[in-house]
């Protein structure tokens, strides 16, 4: 099934199921983010417990860090 002929089934529910769908479109994004942040969590816990995060007070010293 493509995306329209998903949009256009869509199209065609009652009222109760397109706000259902939209719940668990919500619902799935959140989820998705979530994820995507946990994940981004580990693979920060992973690069401090290698030594490779660099972290400074100094807004130069951050500069020079974003652009290594």
């Amino acid at each position: 099934m493509s995306f329209s002929d998903a949009v256009e089934a869509i199209k065609k529910l009652s009222i109760e199921e397109k706000q259902e769908i939209q719940l668990l479109l919500k619902q799935y994004l959140r989820e998705e983010r979530r994820a995507e942040m946990y994940n981004n969590f580990q693979a920060a816990q992973l690069e401090e417990n290698q030594g490779e995060l660099k972290f400074s007070s100094n807004l130069s010293k951050l500069k020079q860090l974003i652009y290594e």
